[in-house]
């Protein structure tokens, strides 16, 4: 039925109010489809018990047809609109079947068909809204109005769609966040866990990142607002799963190539099932019914609704769980990978750095703090976690930053600006400079990151910086090893030294460090050549063309870069490392939906023709093993929205 597998479109002009969710269910229940479903199995249960006890046919007659128009009149007329187009849908079938067998006086049996028909129409429409639905709630959090805060210390509200980037908005104690941003002034605690998972409350101050839809604690925050509410975390979700939704997988278009040409034989069978009996003397009625009944039970139905309730349904449970796969192509491909290739910095570590040594070199004429401070006057601009962890440590001194002029930056070499007229490099040690002192072994010998500053082509002095392991980064590789059947493998930019120490830590053996993204894209490049599904995983913008190239791309959504996060074909929203396998294992059960979906259907039709053609199939009994197959078909493909069914994969993913 393919005219309702079409998404149900996700409209949003402004954020939903409170007590949105019990609407949207009513809207659930009130879809037309259901309504039309409805309408037309009332008709037929009162015209039924008419037909039954005998009464005229002018009694029951006229409900069955109201029956016949309210349940047909929607698939036929798309199936009319398909036709135009040269394109033969299986809706117009059925219900060309239906009134072929009311042609032939089996007018309680058309109608039947029409009622199943629409219900499992009606069912497929359910599916669809109940996977854009189960993640779009998140709308809900997003308030409708936000104080806005003019130059002069006044205060207006306005709608969040107003809010403009550099806006100033004041969060009183337990209101909710209207806008992503960055805490200008004040202290609370934040809970986010709608967006990042963290099931405590966050103490959010000066220079912490909030985002829309969190519920502010008991303190007030005056905050800078910068994204758009077109462009806020909670709409790209929304934004995501409603592409997602808009996709179709390799299998599905596969499936609707063939159906096409199915339609078209099965047409050209029915004339012949019915022509055939007719010209050895079978009796007209006889062999129409034979045909109707045939064009019932061969139509591919439940073939064509085999493939994206399950993959739909497995995006939505991923969504609810911090997962946003961007299309069912997606959800389809990540159980085919067979190779794994990890960041390190946000990815296999927190992404939070600390500043552990900072150490001018002799002859700099610099102390710790003006070293210190140069350095994150000239990274403040940039996103990379390092130029963070530079800047909050500068922070945590009290260190009043300059402003820096003519920034530039370059992925995986470091940054440049000119700093109270001295120009200051900051990066990778060996990029810089060719003589970088025995100081920079040791730092990474001991795990850490080194960082040379240079001023005015000159060798200033080193930043050490460490990183933290997450807690679930060496059970995560173990999982990933035990699913694809291979070790994964490290590609960093970091130096080989620190890398190896983390990667020993994670248990990777495979490391390759002191990457620039170009390189990294080779690399996965190399492994894709040799045959492999490599699923890539980061979260910088140096990670780009390595998930651009890959089989499938994950970005970490917390911590991650925006343009990882639009290359990426997933994202982990709460940087759940876990979350990886999980969703891993969820598309591989998806996958397995599918192949018992076109099974049970394959079963359905192959015995029903049979037994029609061989033998003496009554047309009602066809109606119902037809249409019961469709709608056993999705009912089996919306089980993966439960939450059983990530409970099972996680446990599969990470066991």
């Amino acid at each position: 039925m393919t005219s309702t597998l079409t998404p149900q479109p996700v409209e949003r002009t402004k954020p939903e109010r409170p007590g949105a969710v019990a609407r949207r269910r009513t809207r659930v229940l009130a879809l037309p489809e259901a309504r039309w479903a409805a309408a037309a199995t009332v008709l037929f249960l009162l015209a039924l018990p008419l037909q039954l006890t005998g009464a005229p046919a002018w009694a029951w007659g006229p409900l069955y047809a109201l029956s016949y128009v309210t349940g047909g009149w929607e698939p036929g007329w798309e199936g009319l609109k398909a036709l135009k187009e040269r394109t033969l849908d299986v809706d117009l079938l059925m219900v060309v079947a239906a009134l072929g067998a009311a042609a032939i006086g089996q007018v309680m049996d058309g109608a039947l068909l029409i009622v199943i028909f629409a219900t499992s129409g009606a069912l497929e429409a359910l599916a669809t809204a109940r996977t854009a639905d189960s993640v779009r709630g998140l709308l809900d959090l997003a308030p409708a109005t936000a104080t806005l805060l003019s130059p002069d210390g006044g205060e207006q509200a306005v709608s969040v769609e107003e809010l403009a980037v550099g806006d100033t908005v004041l969060v009183r104690p337990g209101e909710r966040v209207g806008a992503d941003g960055r805490v200008l002034d004040g202290a609370s605690e934040v809970d986010q866990a709608t967006i990042t998972g963290e099931p405590l409350p966050v103490p959010k101050e000066r220079g912490d990142e909030v985002f829309a839809g969190t519920l502010n604690g008991t303190g007030a925050l005056r905050i800078r607002v910068e994204r758009d509410a077109s462009d806020s975390v909670i709409a790209r979700i929304v934004r995501m799963v409603q592409e997602a939704s808009e996709t179709k997988a390799p299998t599905q278009l596969f499936i609707e190539k063939v159906e096409q040409r199915y339609s078209l034989g099965m047409v050209a069978a029915t004339l012949a099932v019915f022509l055939v009996p007719i010209a050895f003397g079978a009796q007209l009625t006889d062999a129409l019914l034979r045909a109707m009944t045939f064009m019932i039970v061969a139509s591919p139905c439940a073939v064509v609704l085999a493939t994206m309730p399950p993959l739909l349904s497995a995006i939505a449970n991923a969504g609810r769980h911090g997962v946003l796969v961007k299309s069912a192509v997606v959800m389809e491909r990540l159980g085919q990978v067979d190779a794994v290739a990890l960041d390190k910095t946000g990815t296999l570590t927190e992404g939070s750095p600390r500043v552990t040594d900072v150490r001018p070199l002799p002859g700099s004429g610099l102390d710790e703090d003006a070293l210190l401070t140069l350095a994150a006057a000239a990274e403040r601009p940039s996103e990379h976690p390092l130029a963070r962890a530079v800047v909050e440590a500068a922070r945590e001194r009290g260190l009043d930053l300059p402003g820096a002029q003519d920034f530039t930056s370059a992925p995986g070499v470091g940054v440049t600006a000119v700093v109270g007229g001295r120009t200051v490099a900051v990066g990778a040690p060996a990029r810089l400079a060719d003589d970088t002192p025995g100081a920079v072994a040791e730092l990474e010998e001991s795990g850490r990151t080194a960082v040379l500053v240079v001023v005015d082509g000159t060798p200033a002095g080193l930043l050490g910086i460490a990183d933290r392991l997450r807690p679930d980064a060496a059970a995560t590789v173990t999982s990933l090893a035990a699913l694809t059947g291979t070790a994964p493998v490290l590609l960093t930019g970091d130096n080989p030294r620190a890398a190896a120490h983390l990667a020993a830590e994670a248990g990777i053996d495979d490391v390759r460090a002191g990457l620039l993204p170009q390189d990294k894209l080779a690399a996965v490049q190399e492994m894709e050549s040799a045959g492999r599904k490599v699923l890539v995983v980061g979260d910088g913008v140096n990670d780009a063309p390595a998930l651009a190239a890959a089989h499938t791309g994950i970005a970490m959504g917390r911590a991650g870069s925006d343009l990882a996060l639009e290359t990426a074909d997933a994202v982990i929203v709460r940087d759940e490392l876990a979350a990886v396998p999980a969703t891993i294992a969820l598309s591989r059960r998806a996958r397995g939906l599918v192949v018992q979906n076109l099974v049970i259907a394959g079963v359905f039709i192959a015995g029903l023709v049979v037994w029609d053609l061989a033998g003496d199939l009554p047309l009602p009994l066809g109606v119902a093993g037809h249409e019961g197959s469709t709608v056993l078909v999705g009912l089996n493909g919306l089980r993966l929205l439960r939450e059983g069914a990530w409970q099972r994969a996680a446990a599969e993913g990470n066991g």
